[in-house]
C-alpha cells in the first residue's frame, strides 16, 4: 500500500495479506503463547464467561477474524453467532473453522459501520479490534444501537507501555504500514458513556491493556 492510503485501507491490506499468519499468532493453546501473550487467553476467557452468563444469547463478533473466539462462544452456548470482518481471507478461515456450527452461524465480509447487521444482540464482542481504529467512537455508537436491553459489549484495548509500546509501533507502523492506537481508562469511560452505555466495567489484568464490559440497561 502507498503512504497515501487511509488507515482503514492499510489495516485491511495487512489482514488480507497475512490472514494465515495472524490466525497462527492467535493459537493460544500452546504453552509458549500463553506464557508470552497471556492477554489472548484472558480475552477468550472474558468472552466465554460473558456468553455463559446469558441464556442462549445472540452474539455479534466485530472483527471476528478467523473465528477462534467464535468457536469457543458457540461451544459456550451462543444460540446465534454473527461474525463481521472486512478481510475476506479471514472470513474464509472462519468459515472453515466454524463449519460444524453453520446452522447457528452467519459470517459477513464488510465494514462493520455499513454492514447489514440486524440486532439486537445480547453480547457484542470487539476483541483485538480497537487496536486499529482511528475513529473508535463511531464503532461504540453503532454497537450501542445493536445491543439489547440488558446486553453488553466486551472489548479489549491496548495502552501504552514502555515495555511493549515501542515494539508494537515499530512492528506495526514502521514495518507493517499498519496504524496502531492506544487508550487510557478515562478515554474508555468517556467514549462508552457518550455512546449511551449505562455502566462500564474496566479491568487491567496486565500491563499492556484493558478489558471492558459496557452494559446497556
Amino acid at each position: 500500500m502507498h503512504d497515501s492510503a487511509t488507515a482503514p485501507e492499510r489495516v485491511r491490506a495487512r489482514f488480507e495479506e497475512r490472514a494465515r499468519q495472524f490466525d497462527d499468532l492467535y493459537e493460544d493453546e500452546r504453552r509458549l503463547v500463553r506464557t508470552l501473550r497471556p492477554g489472548l487467553f484472558r480475552r477468550r476467557q472474558l468472552a466465554v464467561q460473558t456468553v455463559e452468563a446469558y441464556q442462549a444469547p445472540k452474539v455479534l463478533d466485530v472483527g471476528c477474524g478467523s473465528g477462534r473466539i467464535g468457536e469457543f462462544v458457540l461451544v459456550a452456548g451462543a444460540a446465534r453467532y454473527v461474525g463481521v470482518d472486512f478481510s475476506a481471507p479471514m472470513i474464509d478461515l472462519a468459515t472453515q473453522r466454524l463449519v460444524r456450527f453453520q446452522d447457528r452461524t452467519q459470517l459477513i465480509v464488510n465494514d462493520f459501520l455499513t454492514a447489514p447487521v440486524e440486532g439486537p444482540f445480547d453480547v457484542i464482542l470487539a476483541l483485538g479490534l480497537f487496536d486499529y481504529l482511528p475513529e473508535p467512537h463511531l464503532f461504540t455508537r453503532r454497537m450501542f444501537t445493536l445491543t439489547a436491553s440488558g446486553g453488553c459489549v466486551v472489548g479489549s484495548f491496548p495502552t501504552w507501555s514502555w515495555l511493549k509500546g515501542p515494539v508494537r509501533k515499530v512492528r506495526y507502523e514502521w514495518i507493517g504500514n499498519c496504524p496502531i492506537f492506544n487508550y487510557s481508562r478515562r478515554e474508555l469511560e468517556l467514549m462508552f458513556g457518550a455512546s449511551g452505555f449505562d455502566r462500564v466495567d474496566i479491568a487491567s489484568p496486565g500491563r499492556s491493556g484493558y478489558l471492558v464490559r459496557a452494559y446497556r440497561t
